[in-house]
């Protein structure tokens, strides 16, 4: 079951090259909603699940953008604001779609869509599919013009419900593995765009949650012995997350990659919370660019820790007060930015040291890794952390944890949030101390200095740091402007 979500259904196709392919798991049938029918579209052609993961990975958001020109005098009467044009022409083609190969395909799949005329839900079997009834699966009221077939008017079937599990149960599945992408956070956001994915939301998860509360009741009817509205148990496996990327308005080929990597990561966990074996898979899936490039820069912090303290806010005071100052100078080395950026972890390494005069003075860093903001699965909450190993001058094993906690609050914070840093020092499990790190303004800008990258050409060069520019702004848009778009389009 391959629920609608917008783009966000590319985090669906990283759990299919899981599934398909490290799982080897096999369905008798699939279903798809609004845009996740171009994942079963590629699914009932035949395609492993890492080539429908690859296929998103490079895809340039770009290249599908197609504005309704011709509509848009009409202004508040425009038949739409995007076409499709563009995915016909040339999105399709370059994920390899064969409408004739899926038709002989002999998978069993649904695409629904929506007959506007008739006012009927018309689930499309893998065998009648053509290109206008994937457009038609797709064809979002105002953002894209419904498709005319056969004298009617379909549209995107995502307002019946983003899951058809009326048609699922009816071909006689008792297992539904459903990869849910929309957001359940629950929030309302002013603005037509706001409001109108809202509204999609409304529909869909209300739907959505009232089919998992008539086969609950099913279920537990059978389970009494009594007979259940399905007259049999219907199990449900349900992998779902928070996809940080906008429902349509994105125009990152490096944020639909990362989320496609999301969902291979988030169905790793998955497979092993559920006990499904899986082959191992690659640490990076697949990289989205070939030309290798690497980016370094040196960023210096200092603060106060108190020693015998856990709490970094008065760890802090109480070091100020006795004077243990810490300085670390951190060398962060992305030693490839394609994967420093796709990957959800957002990692690098970190050499340099660490002067603190209670812990021997000048101490080398003998391992470091450094995350920016990466999450636990909610995007509007991002951290910043530096792990550093070091011994002390006794030649004690010690660790370093400096975090910072990126969220939005009343008032301009984000400049406090990105350069405050809560830390810790143990001894293995013993705490030693505790204060706060900062960055400065000074030390900032000295910071920009130091950037330097290298590829094979200049051209490669400046694309590695405008891509780290372009995901660093992204990840702040996701915390600090999210009023104004869910997610950064950049």
């Amino acid at each position: 079951m391959l629920a609608g979500g917008g783009v966000k259904i590319c985090f669906q196709a990283g759990v299919l090259q899981v599934w398909l392919d490290e799982a080897g798991l096999t369905f008798d049938h699939c279903d798809g909603v609004s845009a996740a029918c171009f994942n079963v579209a590629m699914w009932a052609q035949g395609m492993s699940g890492t080539r429908i993961a690859d296929n998103w990975r490079n895809a340039d958001p770009i290249m599908g953008v197609d504005i309704h020109w011709s509509q848009l005098a009409k202004l508040i009467y425009a038949e739409s604001l995007f076409e499709f044009d563009a995915y016909r022409k040339k999105v399709f083609p370059s994920w390899g779609l064969d409408f004739d190969a899926i038709r002989r395909g002999g998978r069993e799949a649904t695409f629904n869509i929506y007959n506007f005329s008739k006012h009927e839900l018309r689930p499309v079997t893998a065998q009648e599919l053509t290109e206008d009834h994937l457009v038609a699966t797709g064809s979002l009221p105002i953002w894209f013009p419904p498709v005319r077939i056969d004298g009617d008017t379909y549209i995107d079937s995502v307002f019946h419900g983003a899951c058809n599990f009326e048609e699922a149960i009816r071909r006689g599945a008792d297992e539904l593995w459903i990869i849910w992408t929309t957001s359940q956070r629950g929030e309302w956001f002013d603005g037509f765009v706001g409001n109108f994915f809202g509204i999609f939301e409304a529909v869909t998860v209300h739907d959505y949650k009232s089919w998992l509360a008539r086969i609950a009741r099913n279920n537990e009817r059978i389970a009494r012995g009594e007979p259940g509205e399905f007259e049999r148990t219907i199990v449900v496996r349900e992998l779902k997350a928070e996809v940080p990327i906008h429902y349509l308005l994105n125009f990152s080929k490096d944020r639909v990659a990362e989320c496609v990597n999301r969902g291979v990561e988030a169905a790793r966990a998955w497979c092993d919370a559920n006990g499904i074996a899986r082959a191992s898979g690659a640490a990076v899936p697949t990289e989205i660019r070939t030309a290798p490039t690497s980016l370094r820069f040196t960023q210096k912090l200092k603060g106060y820790v108190g020693f015998g303290a856990s709490d970094p806010r008065s760890g802090f005071d109480a070091g100020r007060a006795a004077g243990t100052l810490v300085e670390a100078t951190l060398n962060v080395h992305i030693d490839d930015v394609d994967r420093f950026i796709t990957m959800p972890e957002h990692e690098a390494t970190t050499a340099g040291f660490i002067v603190c005069e209670r812990l021997g003075g000048k101490r080398e860093i003998a391992r470091g890794t450094f995350n920016l903001f990466a999450d636990d699965g909610d995007p509007t909450h991002r951290r910043i952390v530096h792990h550093i190993e070091f011994e002390d001058g006794d030649g004690r094993a010690l660790t370093l944890r400096a975090a910072a906690d990126v969220h939005d609050e009343p008032g301009f914070d984000a400049w406090s949030d990105t350069t405050t840093l809560f830390t810790t020092i143990a001894a293995g499990d013993d705490a030693l101390a505790a204060g706060i790190l900062r960055l400065g303004m000074i030390d900032f800008l000295e910071q920009l200095t130091t950037l330097r990258t290298e590829g094979p050409s200049l051209a490669d060069r400046a694309a590695a740091v405008a891509r780290f520019g372009l995901m660093y702004l992204g990840k702040l848009w996701d915390v600090y402007a999210r009023r104004v778009l869910t997610s950064g389009p950049i």
